[in-house]
């Protein structure tokens, strides 16, 4: 009963990761669209710039976030679903904070846009360490 129970909290947990992924995405073809034609002679060039980056990383990364969870469902890995999760919280702090800053001209996020970033990265060496560690033959990582 109690395997039942942890299949089905994975799957609606997989569901989440790949519906955020999805949404991301969306989100960011609907920003971008929005800094091309709404924004565009009403802020900055730099601003302008910085919005796009956050539309930039954003797909991107959800795209990497979609990677991260199909791996992480497949293999059971903790480094895929790691990924995921670093991936997930750097897309919305690093996009979510350069988005409050240029509408919003929130400054106090410029903190947080680097903690983004490195939310970014540390997904990305977590997918690396996912692709080397070997898998053992019932689908879980090995422990050599």
């Amino acid at each position: 009963m109690a395997r039942t129970e942890n299949k089905s909290a994975d799957k609606a947990k997989f569901r989440f990761y790949y519906a955020a992924a999805a949404s991301l995405g969306a989100l960011s073809v609907a920003l971008g669209a929005f800094g091309a034609h709404a924004l565009r002679g009403i802020i900055s060039e730099p601003a302008l710039a910085t919005f796009n980056t956050g539309t930039r990383y954003q797909m991107i990364h959800a795209v990497a976030l979609l990677v991260a969870i199909r791996f992480a469902e497949d293999t059971s890995s903790k480094w895929f679903l790691g990924a995921a999760r670093l991936l997930l919280i750097g897309i919305v702090l690093f996009s979510g904070s350069l988005y409050g800053l240029v509408l919003l001209h929130w400054n106090f996020l410029g903190p947080v846009t680097p903690l983004g970033g490195a939310s970014l990265i540390a997904g990305w060496v977590f997918l690396t360490i996912g692709f080397l560690k070997p898998p053992t033959h019932a689908g879980r990582e090995s422990s050599h």
